[in-house]
């Protein structure tokens, strides 16, 4: 009798502990999603399925139940105009006694009537709303956002909003780590993103599943498993007598091993799915191997090189194949062996030629998909699609340097300046702010480069479609892939497509210089092409500018390459000299090697009665190409009226020959090479050419 008690015990036992394990596991995990319009899903055809927290539930699985508490217009602060604390989505949102909650709130708060006289309430007023959920549920997890992006055409941008929302993104951080929150990033996540939001305000359909995404992953920590950056494939080159990052992502609290050259680093994945370990600075050398391990998953690189890496960028000449240069064919005919050389071009999706391009290309360019590419060691095979300059340019410097080279060409053929600087960096410029509005009908933009966006274009209904013409379109897809990993320096080909404003370019380029620099976080030198010789007439005001430049901007240098144009065409193929003229610079400044890198460079000019002569700087022998005589001089006289002159060089300076009938007080600039196609041929004794230059008569 006792024993069938106890066995009648022992069952009802089981069957209660089998009825809490059931209740516990029906038991879901409820999240609450707080915040404003962003959350609410405003501008949505169909909020109830596509804002994020309805493509949150759907990410997450049927053990979450996913409650929508945003309200539009929506502060955090108490006194704002519209305090999230007050209202009914406050009340349901503790009602609904999550376990987790997502806060985005921030946005509403950058309104003129709330940020200028509130501000110092912001960071107490998200506490106390912190406070009030814990109060609620002691055990509830934390996260708060940092802002999606509100985009520069938005009406209140430039008038103070730019400022406070950035403001509000450095407390933000700060906000979670006082409150023992976590933090969630959902402005990398977008930033770069304008396609997707019509208003500048509000995420698309697409966008509400970005944000849902990261969200996702930072609730779960599943970040797709062990990665590197595009950058790290087998031969690759690092660069030497630097630090050496490696870095990537993983799951959220992976712990990760790299091994490199005997050496062992380990590091944890952090909430954020990234990691990154920093081995000591090494000397040129190699073949090592790289080998990445997460305790799943092995990545192992063989075939890197330390050595100097360099990016090769701009536009299309720049772009310009090896095999379609003037020397290229005998150079990949008799292609000499360079076990030294490593080339990584990054392929375009699409060539911005002239064609319509189709849906599958528009969607991945606004995807930011554009750009692929891996390292090669340098054969006929992989140089002959590769930047003709940039592989003259590491050929030579192989040649002279004797370590490593490794080469990164990312270009775009018609590439507008402003494609390469960060978004950040232009908002915040006086200037380059207004270039980034309506790009594609505005006067900042070439109007051949705006009439070629068009063209590709044609096939999107997105006003808002990406280009790789548009302002910040190519840092966004191309250069961000870089950063992170050192290099030796920039060479720089573009311009063409900059032409018709050559003030604006001057202001421009220096902006873009410091900005990679900064994000970089190195002061690395900029070497760069002044523009060739071709029949339009803005040509010669450009290259000038560009002159100037290398003097206003340190470590900024400049290759001549008016004496190599085509009349006719954008594009001279001859390359190679172009490139061992940037190789000149390089191993002067660089490396510090004793060679000639510049033309003859104009200092000053004098009048000695009939004659106006011009003094340069030394270090150069001046000699006329092909002993001929001597072309190119110019005088602006007074009602602009501009006289061709006879030149000759004597005593290693320039004289010009006033007219007789020409009053020396009437001559107010003396120029050379201003001719759009020029013939100008003053050399030095190495047969370097001297710049496009303008002397004014003091």
């Amino acid at each position: 009798m006792r024993t069938t008690k106890k066995i009648i015990l022992i069952v009802w036992l089981l069957s209660l502990s089998l009825q809490v394990s059931l209740f516990a596991q029906s038991k879901k995990i409820k999240v609450a999603c707080i915040g404003n319009s962003v959350t609410a899903g405003f501008l949505l055809k169909d909020p109830a399925h596509e804002s994020y927290p309805s493509v949150l539930k759907g990410l997450l699985g049927d053990r979450y139940e996913v409650g929508n508490f945003g309200l539009s217009g929506a502060t955090l602060l108490k006194k704002g105009h519209r305090p999230y604390f007050k209202t009914k989505e406050f009340t349901n949102a503790l009602n609904f006694q999550a376990d987790i909650a997502i806060v985005h709130l921030g946005l509403n708060d950058t309104d003129p009537r709330n940020w200028p006289e509130l501000r110092d309430e912001f960071q107490q007023d998200y506490a106390w709303l912190l406070d009030t959920l814990k109060k609620n549920n002691p055990k509830i997890k934390l996260y708060i956002c940092r802002l999606t992006p509100i985009f520069s055409e938005h009406p209140r941008f430039k008038s103070g909003t730019r400022e406070w929302y950035w403001q509000i993104q450095k407390e933000i951080p700060l906000i979670a780590k006082d409150n023992q929150a976590t933090l969630i990033d959902l402005n990398s996540a977008l930033n770069s993103r304008t396609d997707l939001f019509a208003d500048n305000l509000h995420p698309d359909k697409e966008g509400a599943a970005i944000i849902a995404r990261t969200i996702y992953e930072n609730l779960t920590g599943n970040f797709g498993g062990l990665k590197l950056p595009v950058l790290f494939t087998d031969h690759m080159v690092l660069q030497r007598d630097q630090a050496i990052p490696v870095y990537g992502t993983a799951n959220a609290g992976q712990e990760v091993a790299v091994s490199f050259n005997n050496q062992k680093k380990i590091a944890v994945t952090g909430k954020d799915g990234k990691w990154k370990v920093i081995f000591p600075a090494m000397a040129a050398g190699g073949p090592y191997q790289l080998i990445v391990n997460d305790g799943k998953e092995k990545l192992i690189l063989n075939d890197l090189l330390m050595g100097d890496v360099w990016l090769c960028s701009g536009q299309s000449n720049m772009y310009f194949q090896l095999k379609q240069s003037a020397t290229g064919a005998a150079e990949l005919k008799q292609f000499p062996v360079q076990p030294k050389l490593r080339l990584m071009k990054f392929n375009p999706l699409a060539e911005t030629d002239a064609v319509s391009w189709d849906s599958t290309t528009l969607a991945k360019i606004n995807q930011l998909d554009y750009f692929s590419g891996n390292w090669a060691p340098a054969t006929a095979a992989t140089a002959a699609g590769f930047s003709a300059i940039g592989y003259y340019f590491g050929q030579q410097l192989v040649q002279e340097a004797g370590v490593p080279i490794g080469l990164i060409e990312m270009a775009v053929g018609g590439s507008t300046l402003e494609s390469w600087i960060d978004r950040y960096t232009m908002e915040h410029d006086p200037q380059l702010v207004d270039v980034l509005s309506n790009w594609r009908k505005s006067d900042f933009v070439q109007e051949w480069a705006r009439g070629r966006a068009n063209l590709n274009l044609k096939n999107s209904g997105n006003a808002r479609q990406r280009h790789p013409y548009e302002p910040a379109y190519n840092y966004e897809a191309g250069i961000t892939q870089l950063i992170g990993s050192p290099i030796k320096g920039v060479i720089w080909y573009q311009g063409e497509s900059n032409t018709q404003n050559p003030e604006l370019y001057a202001h421009s380029f220096p902006v873009l210089i410091k900005s990679w620099r900064e994000k970089w976080g190195i002061d690395f030198p900029f070497y760069y092409v002044q523009l060739s010789g071709i029949n339009r007439p803005s040509w010669p005001y450009f290259r000038d500018m560009q002159r100037k430049v290398q003097y206003e901007v340190p470590k900024t240098y400049m290759a001549v390459s008016s004496d190599l144009g085509d009349s006719l065409d954008v594009h001279p193929n001859r390359k190679k000299e172009i490139g061992q003229r940037l190789a000149l610079q390089a191993l002067k400044h660089s490396y510090h090697k004793a060679v000639v890198a510049d033309g003859p460079v104009a200092k000053s000019v004098l009048i000695k009665g009939n004659i106006l002569e011009i003094s340069f700087v030394q270090g150069n022998s001046l000699a006329v190409k092909d002993a001929g005589s001597l072309k190119g001089f110019e005088l602006v006289l007074e009602k602009g009226i501009i006289l061709p002159v006879s030149a000759a060089v004597l005593n290693n300076k320039v004289q010009l020959r006033i007219p007789s009938q020409i009053k020396t007080e009437k001559i107010r600039t003396v120029r050379y090479s201003y001719a759009p196609f020029s013939r100008a041929n003053l050399v030095n004794q190495h047969g370097l050419p001297a710049s496009t230059f303008s002397l004014p008569i003091n």
